[in-house]
């Protein structure tokens, strides 16, 4: 019993470190997940324990090694497709109705925020790929940015396992899109090229990135604490478009979470700008006729 206060003591602090640096949460009640996910680092550089750790991150030095421990302790969690629903209402609701208010200009600008090794923002790519007789003239940007920069790397990498591969993705869509190569599938170049990957704190953005049609920041907002995700909040707000749509996970919502956006009654589980001083009204025009 005398040695279970420092370990608990070492994950309190290494969670504290987590938030403060990245605004991801891990519950107490989860904490075993940090000796789960720094296991192999302390083997690496045979460091004993999570105490013997946080002794040796205390050292400014060291801010190398605290690195790689935030990179392993978030949650990067992601297969493609995500959440099937949300990508067909992408597809079949938000899709086209941009497409009508963009007309004029033919340009589309997505973020996926929190994008984790990739699968989601080529998800995105695929769709529109699927109707590209549509885009055939207009200039499109997908920018996925996450904080750790290992997830970004394997993301740019467009290299995926049979594991991953097999998550979320159809049959159809994985031999059109990839290329087997040894255990490993390769996604296209072409699709790889209409993505652009930038390791990016969704809380403390290093550049200004302009404004998007659509953004989507899924699976990332419930880990933060309430103050943090009202900071997140304003970010996406002042990223998006006046028209522009919002798609947050399955399990997320922005009810008593923030008046800064509001439900879509056209698209379920997408939400726009609320109209300033009107609570829970939405901003968004009405559909073109």
């Amino acid at each position: 019993m005398m040695h279970a206060q420092p370990a608990a003591d070492a994950t309190r602090i290494l969670a504290g470190l987590l938030e403060n640096r990245t605004g991801q949460q891990i519950a107490p009640s989860r904490y075993w997940r940090i000796q789960t996910a720094l296991a192999p680092l302390l083997k690496q550089h045979g460091i004993p324990d999570l105490d013997a750790l946080v002794a040796v991150l205390s050292d400014p030095e060291n801010e190398r090694l605290l690195q790689e421990s935030l990179e392993l302790m978030l949650n990067n969690e992601s297969f493609f497709f995500r959440d099937i629903a949300l990508f067909a209402s992408l597809r079949s609701e938000a899709l086209p109705m941009l497409r009508q208010r963009r007309a004029s200009r033919k340009t589309l600008r997505i973020w996926c925020a929190g994008t984790s090794t990739g699968q989601e923002a080529y998800s995105v790519a695929m769709l529109i790929d699927s109707d590209r007789e549509l885009w055939a003239d207009w200039k499109i940007e997908i920018i996925g940015t996450d904080i750790s920069a290992a997830v970004i790397a394997k993301a740019r990498s467009g290299r995926y396992s049979q594991f991953e591969i097999q998550r979320g993705l159809s049959v159809d869509y994985m031999l059109r899109y990839f290329a087997q190569d040894g255990d490993d599938w390769i996604i296209d170049p072409r699709l790889q090229q209409m993505v652009q990957f930038q390791q990016e704190n969704i809380l403390k953005p290093r550049t200004d990135p302009g404004r998007f049609d659509i953004i989507l920041c899924r699976n990332v907002l419930m880990y933060f604490a309430p103050e943090t995700r009202a900071i997140a909040y304003a970010k996406l707000e002042r990223a998006l478009e006046d028209d522009g749509l919002l798609m947050l996970g399955a399990a997320e919502t922005v009810m008593d979470q923030t008046q800064l956006f509001s439900g879509t009654r056209e698209m379920r589980g997408l939400y726009c700008k609320a109209t300033p001083g009107l609570s829970g009204r939405s901003a968004l025009p009405p559909p073109l006729s």
